[in-house]
């Protein structure tokens, strides 16, 4: 009694791109391509026929049919092309085999011309025909066959020729009215075909069976590991069951769900549980789409900065630096999908947040631009009270109309440094860099470094080297002056570059590859010594890229921006993009903030226009419900959350 042959479920698609065919002196676009599953389309409407079960062996599903009833299945010719009645020029078919005992052999016949083979490693190039399984299509009369290539064990894909076909197909032939399947062989070993795709356009040429001419192409994988505990009898034990895939949240992983899949749709992947865990088969990186508006966060007055930080065991939060005193800043915690507030703590007049650690204690750190009652001007240290489960002031430190704080670590000490903007009507002042004493938990000054009217500090490394950049923006006279770059050498920050800058307000470090970037966000262009300009705030952001043989940071590319106040990088899938904090345009306060996407060699090309008001600070962040985007205005008691749509 010979084995039954398997014909696992059949999915037969095209490419997107479509594909040219040549009627005459024309040509014809087929597009209208779509996926198809032939065994489905094949199977009678009305049931199974004699010789036909559905079955699922090992975990596998598919179509047995019956060696002692050789029958041919068929659909119509018309479901692979909508609007054409020709072949394509170029086509390919790629198929997945999965034999049960031994590797056997797949071919596949078009239009009427031959067919190409699939034989074992090992085996002669061109098995008996007892020994192979046939999918073929004629267009009228007997189809004939052509040469196979050898398959290794687990060998990934297999391109095969289809001898003479991309010649035959110069002149592209009718589609027959018929597409038969057939397992017409009464000898046929145990073996499975999972998959069938027919991509557009040819493929490569290997070496076939049988002749060497060009081709469409059949692509063959074999996957002698895919039943785990196969036996060499000839007849193996089925088991019918459905297959199941689930969707929505992450379901269990557990012996009961073994060999089921799992298709997350949000993150457009598919996962296969094994017992334990859930193993990733397919992902897709997801792509920016759009950007929609996800929740109004009113604040309790402007906010002229914004920190969005997490607190271990405890989750998302996000601080809002706001104008007013009373009532002071804000904490919100990101509950069930939006920020609430959570705790209001005292400022004067904040202009900035940062958030840091030191071991295990957590600190946010205030920059107020003002005197508090007293008229005594601090900036604060909070630090977060485990008990209490909120922030306590820590630490005063002296400051001058202090502006940002950045807090980083070199060589394993912790360092805080503060932009001071003025004392007084002088800009031209020091800002300091406060060092970590672990022995009194205090910060200490370490240095001090003249600076103009500065706005932000940006920290980063290089390989081994540490790097402060400070954000110049006027020295009393002109906004038109250099920012300075710095580097950590025997102990201290010392000069590395200094780069003309019209009002920075702010320096964003990112990196795409091995590529290091630095953008500036230029403000306003104002010099009492020069003619005024047409528009003070219609002004050049500029970006700049590390050129390592000169050892300096070069122009990359300028966009033009309007009273640019931040700059913030962040990824979507493999995908980088900038986003700048328009903020005036000389007329108007409601002004388009950009979403710049990188595009390689053209550089940032603007791809999002973001309506905002008085935009003055962006903060990228990613939660389970996805990734967003917050923007503060230093206009209106409004910040915004935005959800970055993907698809």
């Amino acid at each position: 009694m010979s084995a039954p042959l398997l014909l696992w479920v059949v999915l037969l698609r095209w490419a997107s791109g479509g594909g040219f065919i040549r009627a005459g002196r024309t040509w014809q676009h087929c597009t209208d391509l779509r996926p198809l599953d032939v065994l489905s389309e094949a199977v009678p409407a009305g049931g199974l026929a004699r010789g036909m079960r559905v079955l699922q062996a090992q975990g596998l599903r598919g179509l047995q049919l019956s060696a002692s009833r050789p029958r041919a299945l068929a659909f119509p010719a018309s479901r692979l092309f909508i609007h054409c009645d020709r072949f394509p020029e170029e086509f390919s078919i790629i198929v997945t085999l999965r034999a049960l005992r031994r590797p056997a052999q797949v071919s596949a016949g078009t239009a009427g011309h031959g067919s190409a083979r699939l034989g074992p490693a090992g085996a002669s190039p061109c098995p008996p025909a007892e020994e192979r399984v046939h999918l073929h299509a004629d267009g009228g009369g007997e189809p004939r066959r052509a040469g196979g290539a050898a398959l290794r064990p687990r060998q990934a894909a297999l391109p095969l020729l289809e001898p003479g076909a991309r010649r035959r197909m110069a002149e592209p032939r009718h589609l027959p009215q018929r597409v038969p399947l057939r397992q017409p062989l009464a000898h046929a070993r145990p073996g499975c075909v999972r998959t069938v795709l027919l991509p557009d356009g040819g493929l490569q040429r290997p070496q076939g069976c049988g002749g060497g001419d060009p081709i469409s192409s059949l692509a063959v994988r074999e996957e002698s590991q895919l039943l785990p505990g196969q036996q060499e009898e000839e007849e193996r034990p089925v088991h019918e069951t459905d297959m199941k895939v689930t969707l929505g949240a992450r379901p269990r992983c557990s012996k009961q769900e073994k060999a089921q899949f799992w298709f997350n749709a949000s993150q457009r992947g598919l996962y296969l549980c094994n017992g334990s865990t859930w193993l990733s088969m397919l992902e897709v990186q997801p792509r920016l789409d759009y950007v929609e508006e996800h929740q109004k966060l009113v604040t309790n007055s402007e906010t002229m900065g914004i920190e969005v930080f997490s607190i271990p065991r405890l989750g998302l939060f996000a601080a809002t630096a706001n104008r007013l005193t009373p009532p002071g800043s804000a904490i919100y915690r990101w509950t069930d999908g939006k920020f609430v507030h959570y705790q209001n703590i005292p400022t004067h007049q904040a202009q900035s947040w940062k958030y840091f650690t030191i071991g295990k204690k957590i600190f946010l750190a205030v920059a107020n631009f003002e005197q508090n009652e007293r008229g005594q001007e601090f900036s604060v240290i909070f630090k977060w009270s485990r008990r209490k489960a909120k922030f306590l002031a820590y630490q005063r430190i002296s400051t001058h109309s202090a502006r940002d704080w950045e807090a980083f670590v070199i060589q394993g000490e912790a360092f805080l440094a503060v932009v001071n903007h003025r004392e007084g009507n002088n800009h031209n002042i020091d800002s300091v860099i406060y060092r970590w004493n672990p022995r009194t938990g205090l910060f200490e000054t370490n240095q001090t470094i003249p600076t103009s009217g500065a706005y932000d500090w940006e920290f980063f490394t290089i390989g081994p080297y540490s790097f402060l950049a400070v954000a110049n923006t006027f020295n009393g006279t002109s906004t038109r002056i250099y920012s300075h770059i710095y580097i950590w050498l025997r102990g201290s920050f010392q000069l590395f570059q200094s780069i003309l800058t019209f009002g920075a307000a702010d320096w964003e470090v990112f990196h795409i590859g091995d590529r290091v970037f630095l953008a500036v966000a230029n403000s306003h262009s104002y010099d009492s010594g020069m003619p005024a300009p047409s528009n003070f705030y219609a002004i050049n952001s500029s970006i700049y890229e590390l050129n390592i043989t000169a050892q300096m940071f070069v122009k990359f590319q300028d966009l033009l921006t309007y009273s640019a106040l931040d700059w913030e990088f962040f990824s979507v899938g493999d995908d980088s993009f900038l986003v700048v904090a328009n903020s005036f345009d000389g007329f108007t306060f409601s002004v388009n903030s950009i979403i710049y996407r990188w595009q390689g060699y053209e550089g940032f090309v603007a791809a999002h226009q973001l309506p905002t008001v008085g935009c003055r600070d962006w903060e990228a962040f990613h939660t389970a419900e996805g990734s967003f985007l917050l923007y503060s205005s230093a206009k209106e008691p409004l910040s915004k959350v935005l959800k970055l749509k993907t698809t």
